[in-house]
């Protein structure tokens, strides 16, 4: 897997991007998928939180490329993250988004994401973050 294209979509997609690292600590894990158009066009890093009482999935980080938005790529590598921790024995699904984000809360929406609560000043800006469930 190309780890740099990765790291450039991230940097590309994001005012507080991932460092390379973190995404070298999610290689090789079921939840990390790629879109590969003939080059990485996008990504997802989803897994299981450890500490959790019940298997809840969580989806920490997706992005596509700028170039290769409004295409459905997002929405097929969430679709497939949501398969993936399905099959790993989540009930529920979570993730945490910008709420000026609003392409990405539509998506999570058509996906059956409903707002559960609001993370204040989760970003390093001060923006809040809704944090988003779903069935899994």
């Amino acid at each position: 897997m190309d780890l740099l294209a990765v790291h450039r979509i991230e940097q590309a997609s994001f005012s507080e991007p991932w460092p390379y690292a973190a995404f070298e600590t999610f290689l090789n894990t079921p939840g990390f998928l790629v879109a590969d158009g003939g080059g990485i066009v996008g990504f997802v890093v989803a897994n299981l939180l450890a500490d959790s009482a019940r298997q809840v999935g969580h989806v920490k980080d997706l992005a596509v490329a700028p170039g290769s938005r409004s295409q459905g790529i997002g929405g097929r590598l969430l679709d497939r993250a949501i398969a993936v921790l399905s099959n790993q024995g989540a009930t529920a699904i979570k993730l945490e988004v910008r709420e000026s984000n609003d392409p990405a809360r539509s998506l999570y929406e058509s996906r059956g994401f409903e707002h559960r609560r609001t993370a204040a000043s989760y970003y390093a800006d001060g923006e809040d973050a809704l944090v988003l469930v779903r069935p899994a």
